[in-house]
């Protein structure tokens, strides 16, 4: 076999590897999300792998005991391509993300405690620490429906515009990214700000960052190595 035949099998093999790769990745972030009580028995995340397919996990699996074999790909309508089971319900509002912002490569789904206890108090988010900075503004779609229509979805992207992260009334969060990894990390921050303002809360008027401040934490912390970091920090506790 000549070596211009063995391009595209050698093209196909990494193509394979890359994909499953990406699987496991995937795999591994919901059961972080788990273990940190960000998700509990709902909660989803997918990464783009095409500009018609996505890779998510499947609705009815254990979250706290996914494997990769419980990711499944579907085309942007839903339909399944490959797997045993059927995506989540709201696989809408990933498939909604993805139509409204080319960027985004990745999105978290989750249910959190502290951030939605804000939703349901109609307490803004504010930055009380640097990385909790990171998720934005996480402006409020005012409603607790579920995300399970093309039309929900679109409601929801046109909340989040151009920003990292947005929260649900009385829901929960989305938060995207360039990388499930950065997706993660911004779903991370976001919930452990929540925590730190709603405790701050229950003694006063926690301090919020000023503009000048939110820009410096931005600039300082928006690196891939430090949001590696995070992740490898909760990988770490898979193995505990």
């Amino acid at each position: 076999m000549s070596l211009t035949e063995d391009k595209p099998q050698a093209a196909a093999a990494d193509e394979s590897k890359l994909f499953m790769a990406e699987r496991q990745q995937l795999a591994d972030c919901i059961r972080m999300l788990e273990k940190a009580e960000i998700i509990d028995f709902n909660g989803h995340c997918s990464i783009r792998v095409g500009d018609d397919r996505i890779l998510i996990n499947q609705g009815n699996c254990q979250r706290s005991k996914l494997t990769f074999e419980d990711i499944v790909t579907i085309d942007m309508q839903g339909n399944l391509i490959e797997g045993k089971a059927k995506p989540p319900l709201e696989f809408h509002l990933h498939t909604g993300l993805y139509r409204a912002r080319s960027d985004v490569r990745a999105v978290v789904h989750a249910h959190p405690k502290w951030s939605t206890f804000l939703t349901m108090t109609g307490h803004a988010y504010k930055p009380v620490f640097a990385q909790g900075v990171l998720p934005g503004e996480a402006p409020v779609l005012d409603t607790p429906a579920s995300i399970n229509t093309r039309e929900m979805a679109d409601a929801l992207a046109g909340v989040l515009g151009d920003r990292p992260t947005v929260l649900m009334k009385s829901h929960g969060a989305a938060a995207v990214g360039k990388s499930i990894v950065e997706a993660f990390v911004l779903a991370v921050y976001l919930e452990e700000n929540s925590y730190r303002q709603y405790m701050a809360m229950q003694i006063g008027d926690p301090y919020v960052f000023t503009a000048e401040e939110q820009a410096a934490a931005v600039e300082k912390l928006w690196t891939a190595s430090l949001f590696q970091r995070t992740w490898d920090h909760y990988m770490a506790k898979l193995d505990g």
